[in-house]
């Protein structure tokens, strides 16, 4: 396997009248800079990957990030999330328990 972990986070948008609203609106792609940022800091980018994602279907809980191979979903990602999300999930393997998606467990 050439990656360890591969995150995806949505970045999906929607009109901004969608009722679910929209990752892209609550700040997604910042989350994924941010991830990488945290990546690029530790010295992780050879085994971790950070991908942008269309709709994940779980843009009410947005932003969204999936971890896999774990599959877990957290849902209401900030920025300041991504230090605690590499060094809990990541680099210690517990999963960050506040930030998970309830109804994907």
């Amino acid at each position: 396997m050439r990656f360890e972990h591969h995150l995806f986070v949505c970045e999906n948008r929607r009109d901004p009248a969608d009722p679910r609203g929209s990752c892209a609106a609550r700040g997604g792609e910042a989350v994924r800079a941010a991830l990488k940022a945290e990546m690029k800091r530790r010295g992780l980018e050879a085994t971790t990957r950070v991908n942008a994602a269309g709709c994940l279907d779980a843009c009410a809980d947005g932003p969204t990030v999936v971890v896999y191979p774990e599959g877990v979903w957290y849902g209401g990602v900030k920025p300041e999330d991504a230090a605690e999300i590499v060094e809990s999930h990541l680099v210690r393997g517990h999963p960050v328990e506040r930030l998970r998606i309830k109804r994907f467990r």
